[in-house]
């Protein structure tokens, strides 16, 4: 397991650009925390971060980065598209490295049961970048619902209005690779094909991309259920279906509509609990959405229908209680702020215990890439087995786990 050296945490990062500059410049806010290094496969992306951090060494091979940096630094986190976070996180956890990583955590089910077991293993810091888990408001619904002021859960709604998806074919063309950018190191752990330009994959449309992204749900699905997940307690599901569109060869699908039922928990009126999620143009029925009286419906978010009232809670506001006259005068749990990337950066330091890692994250990433792999069968109800790691209906086992590309196996993913 890494140690701290004089309490200052050396640190690397997967990704210089994108969602990866914001969780450099959010751990580094810690003065706890020291950029040693950074792994970042367009050069392009690294101005900012030469400005801000003029003595963090920059490479192009995330791997080579951790063989001459392994010495040098206690932390990492992993901000890249979905294919790469598995490899990453696995090898950085393999020389006892605490790990920060991007949700869904991995692309694949096998690759999460395996990151989190490894990390449990090894007994290093993890956190799942789900920052609004330490929001002031998704604690504020967790208190509300676990103090029973909406009695207990009878089903659940939660949607995202956002639309990672394509319909369209992908273009037969081969465009010359930007200068400063490789994409064999892009590429990874998938197979070989010919670069697109146009933003056709990089640098964020890789999310409509079966082999890149999880769509809609990979991407919003870890925030949105987060608050359900923690709230009620959930375990794995027992079962998922899609009744939205099938995706294509080579993108995730619009509109999605996918049914879980799990387990019911101390917190549900019944012995199991239906949790619908909604993406794009899909949203909750009519008869759901009557019972906001009247008030719009969030862009994003869940609705909690409980045995005596409803908690809508918006992505990300404060929770809402109906019927409005019965919760009128309720006082509201207070609830401070906490700063995600800072727990993390403290729990490694030697601090509390983060609240999003891998022990809690991992299941609820799992929950979520089931719904990925639903997608893929339309109208069929596929029934889960958490404990091995397989579904009923064989056909959908061959979407638990895919083969890594010639010369990128990972220990521990094999």
């Amino acid at each position: 397991m890494a140690r701290p050296r004089n309490s200052v945490l050396g640190h690397a990062s997967f990704g210089a650009g994108g969602q990866a500059w914001d969780d450099i410049k959010q751990l580094a806010r810690s003065k706890r925390l020291h950029l040693v290094a950074v792994a970042e496969v367009d050069l392009n992306r690294t101005a900012e971060l030469k400005k801000l951090f003029p003595t963090a060494r920059i490479y192009q091979d995330w791997r080579e980065l951790l063989d001459q940096e392994a010495k040098h630094i206690d932390s990492v986190n992993v901000s890249t598209p979905d294919h790469m976070h598995a490899a990453m996180a696995m090898s950085a956890l393999q020389l006892g490295k605490h790990v920060y990583c991007q949700k869904p955590l991995a692309h694949d089910l096998y690759e999460v049961r395996k990151l989190t077991e490894f990390a449990r293993w090894k007994g290093v810091v993890t956190q799942m970048g789900i920052q609004i888990h330490s929001s002031s408001f998704y604690r504020m619904a967790v208190l509300l619902v676990q103090a029973g002021a909406i009695g207990r859960i009878k089903e659940v709604h939660s949607w995202c209005s956002r639309s990672w998806g394509d319909p369209s074919p992908r273009p037969e063309v081969s465009d010359p690779v930007p200068a400063g950018f490789d994409w064999d190191l892009w590429l990874g752990v998938c197979a070989e094909r010919p670069f697109i330009g146009k933003e056709y994959y990089h640098p964020v449309n890789w999310r409509k991309r079966l082999d890149f992204g999880t769509g809609t749900l990979g991407d919003m699905g870890c925030h949105i259920f987060d608050p359900v997940f923690k709230a009620i307690e959930l375990t794995a599901p027992a079962s998922v279906r899609s009744e939205g569109p099938a995706p294509n060869r080579w993108n995730w699908p619009l509109d999605s509509q996918i049914q879980y039922i799990f387990p019911g928990t101390a917190y549900t009126a019944g012995a199991t609990l239906p949790v619908t999620w909604y993406d794009g143009a899909q949203k909750p029925p009519p008869a759901v959405r009557a019972l906001l009286e009247g008030d719009e419906l969030p862009d994003s978010g869940s609705i909690f229908v409980g045995t005596q009232g409803v908690m809508v809670l918006p992505h990300v506001a404060r929770p809402l209680l109906y019927p409005d006259k019965k919760f009128k005068d309720l006082k509201f749990p207070d609830v401070t702020e906490d700063n995600h990337w800072g727990k993390f950066v403290e729990a490694c330091l030697g601090g509390a215990r983060t609240t999003a890692g891998f022990d809690y994250s991992g299941p609820l990433a799992e929950a979520v890439l089931l719904g990925t792999v639903a997608l893929r069968f339309p109208q069929t109800t596929l029934s889960w087995n958490a404990a091995t790691l397989a579904f009923a209906e064989s056909a959908a086992n061959g979407f638990v786990r895919r083969q890594y590309r010639a010369g990128w196996a990972a220990k521990g993913l094999s």
